[in-house]
């Protein structure tokens, strides 16, 4: 029997079919045995309910073999088997599971290849699941003891928690270590140089603007790239797909060639051949890249509402630099081509106006601080004097991606229009990596803070920043430099953005297992779900969301419930996560130890 998901890569399909009906004896009898597939389906059910009831029956033996939490994981299993193999699921999604699992214990030849492991390993370890196989090795015995035995063993256990999170922190870099800084100054230097430019230029977020990076030539006179980047910006050009360098972000780039310390910021900004194909592919075909559906959610331009209170309000169509995965993509463009319409924005905020029922503006694009302090000012003046709007957010990347733009001037005149207790004006910012926070990024953090404004990230959780205890170590760097963690984003279900997707399983047993062992006031952010067209929907709870199928390929296909549904007859949204699988093998790929996400598979 596999102990370990490093074991799990390593088994060739047929192995891993073994390890799946050894998990399920019973279950495959029940299958094998059966010549009506129908029939072989109300037996499974059967077993599945007599199961469950043993979990709650006193007198069945099995709840004194297992403790009760090994029960409680063991009841989710069943819940989420039984949504699979159910008709209506199938009926929903166009695929049926159990008619696979079926022919796999008929011992039909040609249904084997038709499955990846994926598909298998799910199966594994649902079957070991409603057993209660869920190699759960730690106990901690809280109840066992009292008085100061009991503090002394629980703090002990604790230490061992807190040890295991500074070793891992011990590994992993912010933007204040002095090789990185030596490193930056270097080939800041150098892009001085190229540029002609001088240390007064550098502090111009005007001179930045004008020297945008966004052609493969003059990155690479700056910077040394893979064959895959090459690739990758050869094809952005040759199918127009914008993108965009500032030159102080490309200082946290290693300028001799990618290492784990800065992949994720390259990924960030430098297109990948499979991003390309798939945008070409879209192009081609024509497709609405619109995937939040922002179209049918603008009651006027400009304005994007998915709430009762907050409206987006979109001055600029670009941004100084342009990230990959935006969910806007298909409407930031170039520098050089965006375009504010004034009389689009008056006609937005007179909407705004004659609305009481928004109390909340956030002003975002593209990136408003792209704009100059005149024109922002006058907007944020504008909807200042709505007198029902009760606070302003400014969307913005500027913070790490262009320092320098928060000059004093435009700093001392937001803060104006932030009035205790009547109106207030906070910047939701958008940082990924804890290197991305540097000297120059702190001490704009400080002068706005002086100022008294607040700041919020949202943070999207992609492949780049999921390793193990990176995102609470980005929490802890985040909150002591005066910023708040505000929102954990599921990476939106674009196909041109699945280099960057993850599972969702991976959100939920971040969120439970890494980010429970920080101070409450670190992890103050929510893990969400952006259901297109309706709104955010929390990963924590069932309520919101359900597993309903299996893919051949090793997905799990959720059913969410938006927000609303509880007030409200509402569509529900259908959506096909990233295979658990293949997530675990890429981390096993790039060097990862996956024994530490054992306890993934049984996040729903």
């Amino acid at each position: 029997m596999i102990e370990t998901n490093h074991s799990l890569i390593e088994l060739s399909r047929k192995a891993l079919l073994q390890e799946m009906w050894n998990a399920a004896p019973v279950i495959k009898g029940i299958l094998e045995n059966c010549e009506d597939p129908e029939r072989g389906r109300d037996n499974f059910f059967h077993y599945l309910n007599d199961l469950e009831r043993s979990y709650f029956n006193i007198f069945s033996d099995k709840p004194y073999t297992l403790h009760q939490t090994e029960k409680n994981l063991a009841k989710e299993c069943i819940r989420v088997l039984k949504n699979i193999i159910r008709t209506e699921n199938e009926e929903l999604t166009g695929f049926s599971a159990y008619k696979v699992l079926f022919q796999l214990a008929q011992n039909h030849s040609d249904t084997l290849p038709l499955v990846r492991k994926g598909f298998l390993a799910e199966f594994l370890y649902l079957f070991r699941g409603i057993s209660g196989d869920l190699f759960i090795v730690d106990k901690v015995d809280v109840f066992d003891s009292t008085g100061r035995t009991a503090g002394k063993a629980r703090s002990k256990n604790l230490d061992r928690y807190a040890r295991l999170l500074s070793h891992s922190f011990s590994k992993m870099k912010n933007g204040f270590d002095r090789e990185i800084i030596e490193k930056r100054v270097k080939l800041k230097a150098k892009i001085l140089d190229y540029f002609g430019a001088s240390e007064g230029d550098w502090s111009n977020y005007k001179w930045h603007l004008r020297h945008v990076i966004k052609d493969l030539k003059t990155l690479q006179d700056l910077i040394s790239l893979s064959k895959d980047e090459i690739r990758g910006l050869e094809l952005a050009q040759e199918y127009r797909i914008p993108f965009q360098i500032t030159p102080h972000y490309l200082t946290l780039f290693n300028e001799s060639g990618r290492t784990k310390y800065d992949e994720g910021v390259r990924s960030q900004v430098i297109p990948s051949t499979t991003y390309c194909e798939n945008v070409r592919k879209n192009q081609i075909e024509k497709c609405d890249m619109d995937f939040m559906g922002e179209r049918s959610t603008s009651p006027v331009d400009t304005v994007t509402r998915r709430y009762p209170q907050v409206v987006i309000l979109k001055p600029l169509d670009t941004c100084p630099q342009i990230c990959v995965y935006c969910q806007r993509n298909w409407e930031i463009k170039d520098i050089d081509e965006a375009k504010i319409t004034q009389e689009k924005i008056r006609a937005a905020i007179n909407w705004i106006r004659e609305n009481k029922y928004i109390t909340e503006v956030l002003i975002t694009g593209g990136d408003p601080m792209t704009l100059n302090n005149r024109i922002l000012i006058q907007i944020i003046q504008s909807v200042s004097e709505i007198d029902h709007v009760e606070r302003i957010r400014i969307g913005t990347r500027t913070l790490v991606t262009l320092p320098c733009r928060w000059d004093q001037e435009f700093i001392d005149k937001l803060a104006k229009y932030n009035r205790l207790g009547k109106r207030e004006v906070c910047i939701v910012t958008h940082i990924e990596y804890a290197t991305e926070i540097t000297p120059e990024v702190l001490s704009v953090i400080e002068r706005i803070r002086k100022a008294g404004l607040s700041i919020y990230n949202q943070l999207v959780f992609t492949y780049y920043n999921s390793r193990k205890y990176e995102l609470c170590y980005i929490r802890k760097q985040l909150k002591l430099s005066g910023i708040d963690p505000y929102y954990t984003f599921n990476m939106k279900g674009k196909e041109e953005t699945i280099d960057f997707r993850i599972p969702i399983a991976r959100v939920q047993q971040e969120r439970k297992e890494e980010a429970r062992m920080l101070p409450g006031l670190v992890r103050t952010d929510e893990p969400v779900f952006n259901v297109p067209k309706l709104g955010k929907s929390h990963l924590r709870a069932w309520q919101d969301h359900e597993p309903v199928m299996i893919t051949p390929r090793g997905e799990r296909i959720y059913r969410f419930y938006p927000w609303e549904s509880r007030i409200a007859i509402v569509d529900d949204y259908l959506y096909t996560d990233i295979s658990i699988y293949d997530y675990l093998k890429r981390l096993h790929d790039d060097g990862e130890d996956i024994r530490q996400y054992q306890s993934i598979w049984y996040y729903f």
